[in-house]
């Protein structure tokens, strides 16, 4: 009898201990739940309804749903949107190739580049390569007018991931509306650029395009690691593709999607903190907070926290 006390008594604790104990640092690496998820709301569609290619047919392969494309040392490859949109979600389930990948970008992204060129609007989502045993690097960026006056004025926000991106597909998005643009990693918001003034902010029809291309002289580290050929192919696969909204075609009175269950658009107060968090535990890079930048050029960034 005193033995079955003792070993009630015994579980009994452990139970306690195990209710008190901290979380995982697998749950803890986690950002909490954001509450809304839009890429369930918009219909998926197949690479041959919505795109094209753009170059690099060759190194090009589309099979079942899936288009993977590659760099090697004869070329990259690029896709495009058939329809140009002037607001709207955009988003693709992507799987990045592990090992050394330094100098190659893996990229998915809004662009008026070929109707004005010098001069164009574009914003991006871009997987940094990396050398063995370092995380991939997630560059978020917005152009605004290009660089036609000889300067390049990029709005870099970078982030290593929660989660290995090699692994399994993890989708990837940018809502553009007219008041903001908000960049998405599973539903989870890890970015809002508002639009602050029609000066920084892009307004004229986009296309969506992907793309993976040899960038050695700045991609990993600044350009410290170049890409390696001995790797060769550089792989990108892209699935489960979506592209909706206000087409440039489209009546002016088209209601521009929402980010969060609010029709008039925003982010939702769950949203906010998910996005906080990731910025305050994964983010590696704001140019805002780069005392090398000329912040004359970036005036969004004044009243910036």
């Amino acid at each position: 009898m005193a033995a079955l006390s003792f070993f009630f008594l015994f579980s009994l604790l452990l139970l306690v201990l195990f209710l008190m104990a901290p979380p995982s640092n697998a749950a803890s690496n986690w950002p909490p739940n954001p509450g809304y998820f839009p890429s369930s709301k918009f219909r998926s569609m197949a690479f041959s309804q919505g795109f094209r290619n753009l170059w690099g047919p060759q190194h090009q392969k589309l099979q079942n749903s899936a288009l993977t494309i590659w760099l090697d040392t004869t070329s990259g490859s690029g896709f495009k949107s058939v329809r140009p949109f002037r607001s709207g979600y955009f988003g693709t389930s992507i799987k990045l190739q592990p090992g050394y990948t330094a100098g190659v970008i893996t990229a998915f992204y809004l662009s008026n580049n070929e109707a004005h060129p010098g001069y164009h609007d574009e914003v991006d989502i871009e997987f940094l390569g990396t050398t063995f045993g370092k995380p991939y690097t997630l560059q978020t960026n917005v152009y605004v007018r290009g660089s036609g006056d000889g300067k390049i004025i990029g709005r870099e926000m970078k982030f290593h991931l929660w989660f290995d991106p090699t692994k399994n597909f993890h989708h990837y998005a940018i809502l553009w509306s007219p008041k903001e643009i908000i960049f998405l990693v599973d539903d989870v918001p890890v970015r809002r650029y508002p639009r602050k003034s029609a000066a920084t902010f892009p307004l004229r029809p986009m296309w969506v395009y992907g793309s993976i291309w040899d960038a050695s002289s700045w991609a990993t580290e600044d350009g410290k690691y170049k890409a390696d050929y001995r790797y060769q192919p550089f792989v990108g696969t892209y699935t489960n593709f979506k592209a909706t909204g206000c087409s440039a075609y489209s009546s002016r009175r088209c209601r521009p999607v929402s980010a969060s269950r609010y029709r008039s658009g925003g982010l939702s107060r769950r949203q906010y903190t998910a996005m906080r968090w990731v910025q305050s535990h994964y983010m590696v890079y704001n140019y805002c907070r780069d005392p090398k930048r000329d912040h004359s050029l970036t005036p969004e960034c004044w009243h910036s926290s």
